[in-house]
């Protein structure tokens, strides 16, 4: 057995450390969008594969049996190749996929598609907005000048920002309550954008926003092709080992 973990998320790192102890040999690769990738107890690369026919032909030269994805929610792209890539050779495929959060007592979300509808749904009188997003998907937003940008970001921006008015900070998750607390009161912030990425390591800002009574605006995460879908380390680790691939999607 060789697992290809595509990974970059808590969840992959507790499933690489899972199957390092269990002797299982595999690959860890990262999209190669973090400057310094978290230490792993197996191999590591880093960059992509050429899309899904360069995953498909790295599956076999580097004799993959089995391909985890463990990526962010998120980074479709990456998750769309692994699916096609792994049909190629029927090289069986599972996601270990957190959960999305849902709303409590107190929450004010707002649903959208995707991050055109997130631009669309902040308010035109101008705003004090925490882009809880990433870096990748900035731009849109400078089609509303008027708003103060928050950005959270893992790595430093190598190049200026497409907004005309924000404020980086540099953080690592996870986070805690307190401290997203104490960031909204200190940015005096208005509004949360969020993508649903799920998980309970980002999640404290939607905990801070709720005792805040902020608005959060939330983009829905983007449909993929059907795949088997597992909840947590230990699933896989079965699924590994004994081949439950008729677990349903």
């Amino acid at each position: 057995m060789r697992v290809l973990l595509l990974g970059g998320t808590t969840e992959a790192s507790l499933l690489a450390r899972a199957l390092a102890v269990a002797g299982v040999k595999a690959v860890f690769s990262y999209a190669g969008r973090t400057a310094a990738p978290v230490a792993q107890p197996v191999p590591l690369r880093t960059g992509g594969f050429g899309g899904a026919e360069g995953l498909a032909d790295y599956l076999v030269a580097e004799g993959i049996t089995h391909v985890v994805d463990v990526t962010h929610p998120f980074a479709a792209q990456i998750s769309r190749n692994a699916i096609a890539a792994s049909a190629v050779h029927k090289v069986p495929l599972a996601a270990l996929e957190r959960p999305q959060w849902q709303a409590e007592p107190g929450d004010d979300w707002c649903h959208v598609p995707d991050v055109q509808a997130a631009v669309q749904a902040l308010p035109d009188t101008p705003a004090r907005v925490f882009l809880a997003i990433g870096k990748q998907t900035l731009a849109p937003f400078a089609a509303k000048p008027q708003h103060h940008y928050l950005l959270r970001l893992v790595d430093p921006p190598e190049q200026p920002l497409p907004l005309p008015d924000a404020t980086a900070v540099v953080a690592r998750g996870p986070f805690a309550v307190e401290g997203d607390l104490a960031l909204l009161r200190d940015h005096r912030i208005s509004h949360i954008v969020a993508k649903n990425a799920g998980g309970s390591g980002a999640g404290a800002k939607l905990i801070a926003a709720r005792r805040l009574g902020l608005p959060v605006i939330l983009i829905d995460r983007p449909a993929l092709p059907p795949r088997l879908v597992l909840g947590s380390v230990p699933e896989v680790m079965r699924w590994l080992h004994h081949g439950d691939t008729e677990r349903g999607v």
